[in-house]
Order: structure tokens, then C-alpha cells, then sequence
């Protein structure tokens, strides 16, 4: 089996492993969310293992972003309480001949419509929680960093960035 060497960069932290020549050489990632690094944990040379940090971004706008999903959530999940216990006594009172299918329809219209806030804001809340955990990288596998380009202050713009890079080599020219 053929001995290579992988790399892999990371918001500018390049990172190497030595062992069986997998299917790709060099593998240069970037970080999937937008912000500025605030840490860089790792120094060209080290070695490092299968899930160490490497870097972090400053965390303040994910934390605020994280935390206004979930005060959304904690009012979506009220007003859909509130729209259920509406809706169960239109429901009630419909039953008994005291109200119209109006009254029943209306209820119910914004039940649906309190159960699809609150899908959607625990939607936002997993978003903005991937999102934070993302503002740090960690090693995707063993390896040796080679280079760290990139430093404390260094903006990473996940939406302008190309691509991920990967160099694919099965040990021929």
C-alpha cells in the first residue's frame, strides 16, 4: 500500500497525516459559517488528533443569534399553548351547540397556524446551535499541521468563499 501524506486546511490552519495514501492528498476545508477568528490553538508542526480544536471564531454574534432563537421558540411554544387551549374550548363549546363553525374554523385556523411558528422557530433554534458549535473547528483526523496562514483577527466570509478544494490522487501522474 502506498504511503502519502494528507493535508488539510482549515480557515487557514493546514493540517498533514502520514499513513496509507487514502484517496486524496491534500484537502483544503474553510469554516461553514462567517466570522472572525478569534483563537488559533495549533502552530505549524504539531501534531494533533482526530477531533482536537484547531481554531475558533469569535462566538458573541452566534451566542445572540442562538439566544434570539430561543426566546422566539420560548413565545412560539407559548402562543401555540395558547392557540391549543382557544382551539380545545371552540371545540368544546361547537360540540354543545353554543358557537358557530366560524368560531370553530377561526380557532382552528390559528392553531395551525401557532403549530407552523413554532416548527419554524425550532427550526431557527437548531440552525443558530449548528451554527455556534461550527465556530470551531476541530480536526477531521490525525495528523501534523503544515501551515497556519490565517490568525487572530482574520475575517472568514463563508458565503464568498470558492468551494471546498480536494486534490484526489490514486499515487499515478
Amino acid at each position: 500500500m502506498k504511503q502519502g501524506i494528507v493535508a488539510i486546511a482549515l480557515a487557514g490552519v493546514c493540517l498533514g497525516a502520514v499513513g496509507p495514501l487514502q484517496a486524496a492528498e491534500r484537502v483544503e476545508l474553510t469554516t461553514r459559517v462567517s466570522g472572525v477568528v478569534e483563537h488559533v490553538l495549533v502552530k505549524p508542526g504539531q501534531r494533533v488528533k482526530k477531533g482536537a480544536v484547531l481554531l475558533r471564531l469569535d462566538r458573541t454574534v452566534l451566542q445572540a443569534r442562538l439566544d434570539e432563537a430561543n426566546a422566539e421558540h420560548a413565545r412560539a411554544d407559548a402562543d401555540e399553548e395558547d392557540a391549543r387551549r382557544e382551539f380545545e374550548r371552540a371545540e368544546e363549546l361547537f360540540n354543545r351547540t353554543v358557537s358557530s363553525t366560524s368560531e370553530l374554523e377561526a380557532a382552528t385556523l390559528r392553531h395551525t397556524r401557532a403549530k407552523a411558528a413554532l416548527s419554524s422557530a425550532i427550526a431557527r433554534r437548531t440552525i443558530a446551535q449548528k451554527n455556534l458549535s461550527d465556530a470551531e473547528l476541530k480536526a477531521p483526523f490525525a495528523g501534523v499541521v503544515s501551515a497556519v496562514p490565517g490568525g487572530p483577527g482574520t475575517v472568514v466570509t463563508a458565503e464568498c468563499q470558492p468551494r471546498t478544494l480536494v486534490i484526489l490522487s490514486n499515487g499515478t501522474p
